[in-house]
């Protein structure tokens, strides 16, 4: 662990984030054993929504249903003290329906005007639910949420609450009226993760438990204003000029165009990653190593976010698909 100074400089952490960290490393701990009263197994994803959170970034789940993901994101919600709103994706779903509406309100006076009622997006934690199952109109309404934690409407700009997280599914199976997410919003998500079926024991548990009369109580873990406060500890943390070099080159060896690319890159990526894949695998490294109570990340952390952070901006070509040829097997570590 870093050296404690006196001041906070640049590339430096005081006595105040040392304690920050030790107090994470404890939260990580406590938090897994809140979310285990309602969740069984799913400890990898668990864990990547959290660092997503401490990151500031957004997180993709893919899974088919029944696979506790709504039940997760409610239980994560209330272990962080956090608020939260579920948004079920359709096809007639309209922007307004999730940003909010101008109502025409009467003041009692005979005169009238314009009233914003705030939608279900003003909340800490947003669950938008099957995202591809509305148009792209709907989905661009997320956009400003996502990258700047703002809402426009009618000419004037409100914020969002802070923290501020997007949850949103996907059915991997089922493609009969949905809508593919544009690249540019695919970007917006931090992560992609992939929620599996549980084991035979793990499944023995999960229908002994919910066919019981249990019910678990979360207590609260953490509250707001120490998730942002440790947002802002996740960005301080210094990142080695080598985890930064490191995080540079992954991203950059996905492009098929970029000088000293593989020949099955060329051969089966149309697009590689952008800029913000290593903004992101930094980000997410970093909050890795503070969830351990580390106040330097290491290749370690970034080999931890690789696959989730690259996986779903890297577009694969008609041969890649035809061939069965995913990015994880092209990503070399």
């Amino acid at each position: 662990m870093a050296t404690a100074t006196a001041g906070n400089q640049p590339g430096t952490t005081d006595a105040r984030d040392l304690e920050l960290l030790d107090r994470l490393a404890k939260a990580r701990v406590e938090l897994k054993h809140q979310i285990s009263q309602r969740i069984v197994g799913q400890v990898d994803i668990v864990e990547n929504l959290v660092a997503a959170i401490l990151a500031g970034g957004h997180v993709l789940l893919i899974g088919v249903p029944g696979l506790a993901k709504t039940l997760m994101i409610q239980t994560l919600s209330q272990a962080l003290d956090l608020t939260y709103s579920r948004v079920q994706f359709t096809p007639d779903l309209m922007p307004s329906d999730i940003t909010g509406t101008e109502l025409l309100d009467d003041d009692g006076t005979g005169r009238k005007s314009f009233r914003f009622t705030k939608g279900p997006v003003f909340a800490n934690i947003i669950l938008a639910d099957e995202i591809n199952r509305a148009p792209p109109k709907t989905q661009a309404a997320l956009l400003e949420a996502m990258q700047e934690h703002k809402v426009t409407t009618g000419g004037k700009t409100y914020d969002l609450p802070e923290p501020f997280f997007v949850l949103a599914t996907q059915n991997p199976i089922e493609h009969e009226g949905t809508y593919h997410l544009p690249e540019a919003q695919l970007d917006r998500f931090m992560f992609e993760l992939t929620v599996g079926y549980p084991s035979k024991a793990e499944e023995e548990q999960i229908v002994s438990q919910t066919t019981s009369a249990y019910k678990a109580v979360i207590k609260p873990v953490l509250r707001g204003d120490e998730i942002i406060e440790m947002q802002q500890l996740v960005r301080r943390m210094p990142a080695p000029p080598s985890v930064v070099e490191y995080a540079v080159k992954l991203a950059r060896q996905t492009r098929p165009h970029e000088p000293g690319a593989s020949p099955e890159i060329r051969k089966y990526v149309s697009y590689g990653a952008g800029p913000r894949a290593g903004q992101n695998l930094v980000l997410g490294a970093k909050a890795r190593a503070a969830m351990d109570g580390r106040s330097v990340p290491d290749l370690d952390d970034i080999k931890a976010v690789v696959k989730v952070v690259l996986g779903h901006r890297v577009v694969m070509n008609f041969q890649a698909e035809a061939e069965n040829v995913t990015v994880d097997k092209l990503i070399q570590l």
